[in-house]
């Protein structure tokens, strides 16, 4: 509107903008760090080249600019039947630029280490088997729950828990790591 008042040079700054916003807006996001544009990084998703680096430039410049081709027939009409029919579920463009719309699930701390009690190992530690449990506590807020039953299973000797599993287990030898570490209260 404001551009409608400025005349004939507002409306071509208007239409040029538009322009470089319906462009490059995508361009813009896809190469900063989350590699997605706040759209995407709603739903998790980020745009990766095939082999899972960081999108290059021009690959998310062809991904875009080949948008006006998923759109023809009518509405995204190629890039539904390429997204159907290719086992990638890929569009136009990203066959052309060779990137990928992955999912990224966000980490969400599964457990909270300050809240872990101590326990005492049932034989004594060696240098290595320290390092293992404290490095496993390190990173058990990143990983699943199901992943972190698995390794602490890997560990149970630790905790005198060889040969189980479960959340029981897990516990306990994250208590050793926090006992290794000098937590003992």
């Amino acid at each position: 509107m404001v551009a409608a008042f400025i005349g004939g040079i507002g409306v071509a700054f208007f239409f040029i903008l538009f322009f470089a916003l319906e462009w490059f807006y995508p361009v813009g996001f896809e190469l900063t760090a989350s590699g997605a544009t706040p759209g995407k990084r709603v739903f998790g998703l980020r745009v990766v080249m095939d082999n899972g680096l960081p999108v290059t430039p021009a690959a998310s410049l062809t991904r875009n600019l080949l948008r006006t081709a998923d759109f023809l027939p009518s509405v995204y009409g190629l890039a539904i039947v390429s997204m159907l029919v290719r086992r990638d579920c890929k569009r136009l463009g990203d066959i052309a630029a060779a990137t990928i719309v992955v999912h990224e699930p966000r980490a969400v701390p599964r457990i909270d280490l300050k809240k872990v009690a101590p326990v005492a190992p049932a034989s004594r530690l060696t240098p290595q088997d320290q390092a293992a449990v404290i490095a496993l506590a390190a990173r058990a807020p990143r990983l699943t729950r199901e992943r972190l039953d698995e390794l602490a299973a890997l560990a149970a000797t630790v905790s005198g828990d060889k040969g189980r599993s479960g959340p029981a287990v897990t516990r306990r030898v994250l208590g050793v790591a926090q006992w290794a570490l000098g937590r003992r209260s």
